[in-house]
């Protein structure tokens, strides 16, 4: 179960020529700079950006040119979208109510679904994605899903830890990864 009110499943494998990001915005984080996009069905990116002292590369956003109509319902995404995440750094929101637009495969969407339903603050292992998604195998497709996932913190994958309870990789480095689980732990402290 989705904890986002709108999550449309844009499947790959059949074009993206409508699904692709029609709008863009930089915002500032107190973990620092974040690029989101957006289309007409939500928001379809979510990245940190670089900054001098991080060992990551920005993840590319192609825009592409759509009537207005789509360009301003992409445009009240990102409105959303910046809203919410100013409310999730304040330790204020601890789901999001914001349309999703994510691009990938059925099971990469399985698993974004599953990283969606579980608890804000709480970290699982790549096996505990597996066997939610009633595929105790598929670790390390998990493992490979969780790393496309485009939607940072959102989607969150973030809170995939290893199964001993070690931090394990993230796009953005285990540092940002460590302040995300730190934010929402402190959030989870303030709302008991």
């Amino acid at each position: 179960m989705s904890l986002v009110a709108k999550y449309i499943p844009l499947n790959r494998d059949v074009g993206l020529s409508s699904y692709q990001a029609l709008a863009e915005r930089v915002i500032d984080t107190p973990l620092g700079r974040v690029s989101l996009a957006a289309n007409q069905f939500g928001l379809s990116h979510l990245s940190f950006l670089p900054g001098q002292d991080d060992d990551f590369a920005a993840r590319e956003v192609t825009l592409v040119a759509r009537e207005q109509q789509a360009l301003e319902q992409a445009e009240a995404h990102l409105d959303q979208a910046e809203d919410e995440l100013s409310a999730y750094f304040a330790g204020r929101l601890t789901a999001f109510s914001l349309a999703l637009a994510p691009v990938g495969t059925a099971f990469q969407h399985k698993v974004w679904q599953a990283l969606l339903a579980h608890p804000f603050g709480d970290a699982a292992s790549y096996s505990d994605i597996a066997s939610a998604i009633d595929n105790p195998k598929a670790v390390r497709a998990v493992g490979s899903a969780n790393g496309a996932n485009r939607i940072a913190i959102i989607i969150p994958c973030h809170r995939i830890i290893g199964k001993g309870g070690a931090l394990t990789g993230y796009a953005y480095g285990l540092k940002i990864k460590q302040q995300l689980l730190a934010l929402e732990a402190e959030a989870v402290g303030r709302s008991r």
